[in-house]
């Protein structure tokens, strides 16, 4: 006899993932493929998802599942995840025509039309999103360089759907991810007609809209061969990847969530659709219907990480041997001898987020002593990293906290999951940082278990969510003070560092867009009430 396991794939800023879990939610098996996006020629600031080498990934790390799962084990659903905001545009055979990640910044230009005309306010008032790395923008750059594939596009998807339709060859969104795009009328749930004719697309190569956990296909012969996943085996919508991270953690009103991957995701889930009055955050549909998530984005936080163990650490690596000792956990125990504030050191990476305004300094350490090598050495850069993601994340569990009129935060505590809430030593420094408890799941994989929930829905299995939270770490009040104070010196340092971008040297990320418009309300806007 064979176990049924339900396989989440996940297709996300830095790699693509393929994870088995059991009926009784344990990981079974699981691969990854880590990949990069080309920038664009002549386009600065633009990058594109190679459908092609990306579908060998997904394929071949779902081949590597497979082969681990043996005889011992049965495929029974299939759900994928993925970044939100990139997109795929198919011809009348289904053929990859034109592709983006979240990441893409090329239409500048265009984003700052669709702010003069008006058309990114009645964006942000339907679809709660600025147009900085959206659809919108994007659509009206490929019809002013690129017009011949707007013409011979028929089909429309998000990355999260373009797995799907590699699968079963059907054309599908679902919520999460497809109110990503900022072409959705959030209130309804689907897509906004008015929005998409606006920004000069044809509403009907717009997918069809069905709900998380629903039934689209099924894996086709041809991905059959490809991946090694049986033909016929259905395929259920999963969605976005911080949404699902929140559903496999089931969580709730009254407690935020900080999804810790390549970006950081500061959250609130809410049964109001409440949209930020001075377009800071975002908000977006959640996998339930009647429920909507807020969110304050961590530019690039996990992968600064990544970056830093690749360039300056090589022997973490080599320490670290095996898989109980990541090359980041070696690192983490280089910044644990360090104390709050990395001795100076500041990570000068991703700002605070701003959704009409948000412009990122040049990438910066700054705050080090070349003369004490001993003082700062990579222990206080490691820990400046993580400082200055802890801060960001701090500024926007404040924001939530006041839209949300103290419902965000009321329990005083936030969750804390995703790959960087493997660490130890980062959920330390946001309870010192934020004040709040933070309760730390028991694995990094929550994205993965949250498309594994609604894999296992679709064939009608109830997986339980993730179980009560391992660790619990309470602020202590005195690092608390002394946070706060390094938190006034990081936020006066990146307000200087802003000066670097004027004087030639190449931001972060400048999101297309980023100017404030004028007359933004001072109080929240509730555009709906529970369903």
């Amino acid at each position: 006899m064979t176990s049924p396991v339900f396989l989440a794939i996940d297709a996300g800023t830095g790699s693509a993932r393929v994870l088995a879990f059991g009926a009784d939610g344990e990981l079974v098996a699981h691969a990854q493929r880590e990949w990069s996006h080309a920038p664009v020629d002549g386009h600065p600031g633009g990058s594109s998802f190679d459908t092609r080498s990306g579908w060998e990934a997904v394929a071949g790390a779902a081949r590597d599942v497979v082969a681990a799962l043996g005889e011992d084990y049965a495929v029974a659903s299939i759900a994928a995840s993925s970044m939100r905001e990139g997109f795929v545009l198919y011809d009348e055979r289904g053929t990859e025509l034109w592709a983006c990640p979240n990441t893409d910044g090329r239409a500048r230009r265009e984003a700052d039309e669709l702010l003069a005309d008006g058309t990114a306010d009645d964006i942000y008032r339907i679809a709660g999103d600025w147009v900085s790395i959206t659809a919108p923008a994007r659509i009206r750059w490929i019809t002013r360089h690129e017009p011949d594939v707007l013409r011979r596009a028929r089909h429309l998807g998000m990355l999260s759907d373009w797995v799907a339709t590699r699968l079963t060859g059907e054309f599908t969104t679902e919520p999460t991810c497809g109110s990503s795009s900022a072409l959705f009328d959030l209130a309804e749930r689907t897509w906004s007609r008015e929005l998409a004719e606006r920004v000069g697309i044809d509403p009907r190569i717009l997918p069809e809209v069905v709900e998380c956990g629903s039934q689209i296909g099924s894996v086709t012969a041809e991905a059959a061969e490809a991946t090694g996943i049986p033909a016929g085996t259905p395929v259920i919508a999963g969605g976005a990847d911080t949404q699902l991270a929140l559903h496999a953690i089931d969580a709730r009103t009254g407690r935020p969530t900080i999804v810790g991957g390549t970006f950081w995701q500061t959250t609130s889930v809410s049964d109001e659709l409440i949209i930020d009055p001075q377009r800071r955050l975002r908000t977006l549909c959640h996998v339930e219907p009647g429920h909507w998530m807020i969110e304050g984005i961590g530019f690039l936080s996990g992968l600064a990480m990544r970056w830093f163990r690749d360039a300056f650490c090589p022997d973490a690596v080599a320490t670290a041997g095996d898989e109980e000792c990541s090359a980041f956990d070696v690192m983490e125990r280089w910044a644990a001898e360090v104390e709050p504030g990395s001795r100076g050191v500041l990570a000068l990476l991703a700002d605070t987020m701003q959704a009409d305004a948000w412009h990122h300094t040049a990438p910066t350490f700054t705050g080090f002593d070349i003369s004490d090598q001993g003082a700062t050495g990579r222990g206080a850069f490691v820990r400046a990293i993580e400082e200055a993601a802890a801060y960001v994340a701090r500024d926007h569990l404040r924001i939530l906290t006041k839209i949300t009129s103290g419902a965000a935060t009321e329990t005083g505590e936030v969750t804390f999951t995703g790959g960087s809430s493997a660490g130890r030593l980062w959920p330390e420094i946001i309870a010192g940082a934020t004040g709040l408890t933070v309760q730390v799941t028991p694995a990094p994989e929550a994205t993965s278990y949250g498309a594994a929930r609604l894999a296992a829905k679709g064939v009608g299995v109830d997986l339980a969510p993730m179980s009560a939270p391992e660790r619990r770490i309470t602020a202590d009040p005195s690092v608390l003070a002394q946070y706060d104070e390094a938190a006034a010196r990081w936020h006066r340092a990146y307000a200087a560092s802003r000066e670097l971008v004027s004087a030639g040297v190449d931001p972060l990320f400048v999101p297309p867009g980023a100017a404030r418009a004028a007359g933004t309300r001072s109080t929240p806007t509730t555009v709906g009430a529970a369903r």
